[in-house]
């Protein structure tokens, strides 16, 4: 956020959410100007002082300051590259579907389509712009939304954290973790379970209508990779 008052400085902000999907403001420094010496400056101590865990994604748009700061690889926008709504959409299908399948169906399309537009897809990491291939480390967050709400948020928005309420009036989870809790516990009546690996903790669950009647498919869990057939965990 570039400020227009006396003094012309830069704001630069890292947001989330938490288990509410409220947006929340992680940490913020003010900077001279948006350049690769204050990204790396904010970025260095984000990780010293409040991230230092592996695991971490940072989703932000592809100024140069960032890039540099975060040794990206340097590549041109796919929509300037490749003209028309066909073509973005082809490349968004891809990137937000969760399963390899999936995945694969969409990419043969692109290379039918254009060859070109898979070359310009694989010279990026798959772990940087899929959600198949993210780690599960996305939380199907796929824009920079959240971060472009910011000005409404430092304008007056008085959405403030609730999780200390929380905690001191005996809850253990935020209110929307419980209701999830609550839909999955409704939702497990039609499942049923089979251990048939109990060294690699994978599981075939069978899915049916609530009375039981008509099968709605066999998918394998794994705990121990996190993943299910289904493409949701």
């Amino acid at each position: 956020m570039h400020l227009y008052g006396k003094y012309g400085r830069t704001l630069l902000l890292d947001i989330a959410q938490d288990g509410n999907s409220n947006i929340l403001l992680v940490a913020f420094a003010l900077v001279e100007g948006e350049n690769a010496e204050s990204w790396a400056f904010f970025l260095s101590h984000l990780r010293q002082h409040v991230t230092p865990q592996e695991g971490i994604l940072v989703i932000s748009n592809r100024h140069n300051g960032i890039k540099a700061a975060l040794e990206a690889p340097d590549s041109a926008n796919f929509a300037l590259s490749f003209k028309g709504q066909d073509a973005r959409r082809m490349l968004v299908n891809a990137a937000y579907v969760k399963t390899k399948a999936e995945f694969d169906y969409w990419f043969d399309i692109m290379r039918t389509e254009n060859p070109a537009m898979c070359d310009w897809a694989n010279r990026l990491e798959y772990d940087k712009w899929t959600q198949h291939q993210d780690g599960g480390k996305r939380f199907d967050h796929m824009t920079t939304n959240i971060s472009e709400c910011v000005n409404s948020v430092l304008k007056g928005t008085r959405n403030l954290p609730t999780a200390e309420a929380q905690l001191e009036s005996g809850q253990r989870f935020c209110q929307a973790l419980v209701k999830a809790i609550e839909r999955n516990l409704k939702d497990a009546r039609c499942f049923t379970v089979t251990l048939f690996d109990r060294h690699q903790s994978e599981y075939t669950v069978a899915k049916t209508t609530p009375t039981g009647n008509f099968s709605l498919g066999t998918y394998r869990v794994s705990l121990r990779d996190r993943n299910c057939d289904c493409g949701y965990f």
